[in-house]
């Protein structure tokens, strides 16, 4: 699933493509038709993300008083967007303008039309967001301090910690050396800190480069004469899907294991603290 990088930086493309414009909507698939009408010719009024989710501002202008609406996205497991040419299979969203940009969304989890009020009741589910320069990151550590749960969990749930997904959750802790089944109300505050920390160091350059890397200067492939590593779901990293494969670090193999449903990676040997 798309973490909270990947949204930032839609939401970014599609300002640079649509600022300023009045673009056409429509949904080719015809499982938004109803929705895209009303978008259709509206003023863009921009994108933000928070976490996973995209909202999508439009609107209002004198064709349009009856206000502002919220597209808001959620890619889930499969969705994507693109921002070329059309794909032969039809998009569920399609914004474009006249001989200009084209975005195209397809297999998105939510594409739904919403008022300012319901994202304003989505946003207060969700815990802070790193990539947010509004963050309280005190919010998450209120509910990470009083549970039971391992932090490995608790760094996935999107109500404790906005965007952060499988890649971030297993580079942050082994960064840190933070075993992931460290309940919460045992995690050090200072490892919270320092969790926090490199989460804010770490996800604006993912939002910059379109991928996640993690590895510090000593462990890149350059500095350690190893090749490179080739995976479509993310750049240099220490443990995220390096299952069996020797630790960049000590040089034991990296584990893995299903938490929650999702596949969680570490090294027993360097994530010992709690």
């Amino acid at each position: 699933m798309p973490e909270g990088h990947t949204l930032r930086r839609l939401a970014l493309d599609l300002d640079d493509a649509f600022s300023g414009t009045a673009p056409r909507v429509s949904s080719p698939q015809g499982r938004f038709a109803e929705g895209a009408a009303l978008l259709d010719g509206m003023p863009y009024a921009g994108a933000i993300n928070n976490g996973k989710q995209l909202f999508v501002g439009f609107g209002p202008d004198d064709e349009h008083p009856d206000g502002a609406r919220v597209l808001h996205i959620h890619l889930g497991l499969i969705g994507s967007m693109r921002f070329d040419a059309p794909l032969p299979a039809p998009a569920r969203l399609r914004i474009e303008l006249p001989d200009g940009p084209v975005a195209e969304l397809r297999g998105p989890q939510t594409c739904a039309l919403i008022t300012p009020g319901e994202r304003q009741a989505i946003e207060a589910r969700l815990g802070p967001d790193p990539l947010r320069a509004d963050a309280d990151p005190d919010r998450a550590w209120q509910r990470i301090r009083r549970s039971n749960k391992p932090i490995a969990a608790l760094l996935m749930d999107q109500q404790v910690l906005s965007g952060i997904g499988n890649v971030y959750r297993a580079e942050v802790l082994f960064r840190n050396r933070i075993n992931p089944d460290t309940p919460g109300k045992a995690l050090k505050p200072a490892s919270w800190r320092a969790i926090w920390a490199d989460l804010v160091e770490l996800m604006p350059t993912g939002v910059i480069d379109n991928r996640i890397d993690t590895v510090r200067p000593e462990h890149t492939p350059e500095a350690m004469g190893r090749e490179p590593r080739v995976d479509d779901h993310g750049g240099e990293v220490y443990v995220y899907r390096r299952h069996d494969q020797p630790c960049l670090v000590c040089g034991s193999r990296v584990r893995t294991r299903v938490l929650e449903g999702r596949n969680l990676f570490w090294c027993g040997k360097c994530q010992r603290r709690g």
